[in-house]
């Protein structure tokens, strides 16, 4: 967001928020939902683009474009994140198909060349359900990046939904979403809790009770989650902080493995190709877990520079 329209917006906000703040908190909210710019397509993915087999899917009356290669045999997963597109995945994209899996992407809704305005997490969850149930099998993995990472999440525990899980500067946390929005616009906390609020009556009007904010964690209820995951982050992303791959580790010590990167920052990680053999030694040295089992564990992977490894735990310093 522009700097000039970002004052305007904390301003008339913040303002509004002292003696109105339940309308604050409806506008706040309608921004909160809209993804706003669309990023574009870089001259470097296009090749892969062009050999895409795209389709559009109706979601609640809203189009999305999925784009699929390879054979159909082995399919992976991949969620973007806000503000991006399919088209990103386009080096790991290209490096699982030459490993002989099938990737697929979609533009979440708001998002790339799809329809609407902005996406949720129900939203995803929901077109990984449709993909899902389209592919006639488990996915291979599901591979998020940033909220894409927080969606694989709530995404995996319906059960036969893929073998493995991997998340690139993934969010953890819910919650991280309204204290982002908040942080990014210097908003005043009191807006944030109306925000909350309403995000809160937004997900129970489909059908989501109770405390949504543990619920779409990462971190909830971690048994009921028992694929192999692979976690990456850069130590200098600033827009999501690595603690929030932090908190994964801590949640599921022995079954997640971390990938801890420097100078990648938030998006560059996703083209690096430490990161994307990684991914792709990753999910051919695991084997996805048994129905109510638990999984096997990466072997370690080569270490160039610029990289602190692979490991079955978390490493500081």
């Amino acid at each position: 967001m522009h700097r000039t329209a970002t004052a305007v917006i904390r301003f008339v906000l913040n303002t509004a928020s002292r003696v109105a703040p339940r309308p604050a908190g409806a506008l706040a909210f309608a921004l909160f939902l809209r993804a706003g710019a669309r990023a574009r397509p870089r001259p470097a993915e296009a090749p892969l683009m062009r050999t895409a087999r795209t389709e559009v899917l109706d979601l609640d009356g809203i189009p999305v474009r999925v784009h699929r290669w390879g054979n159909g045999e082995r399919p992976v997963l991949l969620l973007h994140g806000w503000r991006s597109r399919a088209s990103r995945w386009h080096a790991l994209a290209e490096a699982l198909l030459a490993a002989g899996y099938s990737p697929v992407a979609f533009d979440a809704p708001g998002h790339g060349d799809s329809g609407g305005r902005g996406s949720t997490i129900l939203d995803y969850r929901d077109l990984v359900r449709r993909l899902r149930a389209a592919a006639g099998r488990p996915f291979e993995a599901l591979i998020g990046h940033s909220f894409g990472g927080l969606a694989a999440f709530a995404a995996v525990r319906d059960p036969g939904t893929a073998g493995r899980l991997v998340t690139i500067s993934g969010i953890s946390q819910f919650g991280f979403l309204t204290e982002a929005f908040r942080a990014q616009l210097g908003l005043r906390p009191r807006l944030e809790a109306e925000l909350r609020r309403r995000v809160e009556r937004f997900v129970a009007a489909r059908g989501e009770t109770g405390n949504i904010w543990s619920r779409f964690s990462a971190s909830y209820r971690t048994g009921e989650i028992t694929v192999p995951i692979l976690v990456i982050h850069d130590r200098d992303d600033t827009m999501v902080p690595v603690g929030q791959a932090r908190r994964v580790m801590a949640g599921y010590a022995g079954q997640a493995d971390q990938l801890l990167t420097r100078g990648l920052g938030h998006s560059r990680i996703l083209a690096d190709p430490v990161v994307t053999g990684a991914v792709v030694d990753f999910l051919t040295s695991t084997d996805a877990a048994p129905a109510g089992g638990r999984p096997g564990t990466a072997r370690p992977a080569g270490t160039p520079g610029g990289t602190d490894g692979i490991s079955a735990g978390e490493r500081v310093g």
